[in-house]
């Protein structure tokens, strides 16, 4: 039969692999797993310091006792050019001025503007404002404390009613004196906290007189 006379391949004949190619895609493949799984280690690597970051200001924050809190939807972002009349003084958010205050450590002896200061505390910053009721320590011992904190300031606001405020974007904090407690848990807590609605933005650069 004509099929019997079919010629048989030739097995040298077929063409061989090229080591080198094969080479390359091994390679290449363990070049993208390589990728996929640093990738995934350092998401799980953010995710994770993330969520340690919000377990520790929550724990703080828990020992924040006598604090008042705003939600956030309760608190305008605006950028506005004219004065704006807080419902709360010191203030701790809401419509503010284009420029913020330095709040680089910066300790201001005269009153500054609630518009600047309220961008401060926009970019994570920590406002410590004082009343007519504080004392020489007092004024001393929270010069100090600022003087060397970045994202914080301070300033006298003679109108408040308590003797020491603190401020930061929804939080605020009045005691009755430099020495309590809760000063160093307040600053420890909101200085660039979760509160903060840009946080990463400068304390530098902004307006430095009153």
């Amino acid at each position: 039969m004509e099929h019997l006379n079919a010629p048989v391949p030739d097995p040298a004949s077929a063409p061989v692999p090229d080591p080198a190619t094969g080479e390359r895609r091994r390679r290449l493949f363990l070049l993208i797993l390589g990728a996929i799984v640093v990738a995934w280690l350092a998401g799980q690597w953010a995710y994770g310091a993330h969520e340690e970051r919000e377990r520790e200001a929550a724990a703080v924050r828990e020992n924040v006792s006598g604090e008042r809190v705003w939600e956030a939807g309760e608190l305008t972002y605006g950028h506005v050019g004219k004065s704006v009349d807080y419902p709360m003084t010191p203030p701790v958010g809401g419509d503010h001025d284009k420029a913020w205050m330095t709040c680089d450590g910066t300790v201001y002896t005269e009153p500054v503007r609630d518009e600047n200061a309220v961008h401060s505390l926009e970019h994570g910053a920590v406002w410590i404002t004082y009343g007519t009721t504080a004392t020489p320590a007092d004024i001393e011992a929270l010069t100090a404390r600022v003087a060397r904190t970045p994202y914080t300031l301070m300033s006298p606001v003679p109108r408040q009613s308590g003797t020491v405020t603190l401020s930061a974007w929804g939080h605020q904090l009045t005691v009755g004196t430099a020495a309590d407690a809760r000063v160093e848990q307040f600053i420890s807590a909101y200085v660039q906290g979760p509160q903060t609605p840009e946080p990463g933005a400068p304390c530098t650069g902004g307006r430095t007189a009153p």
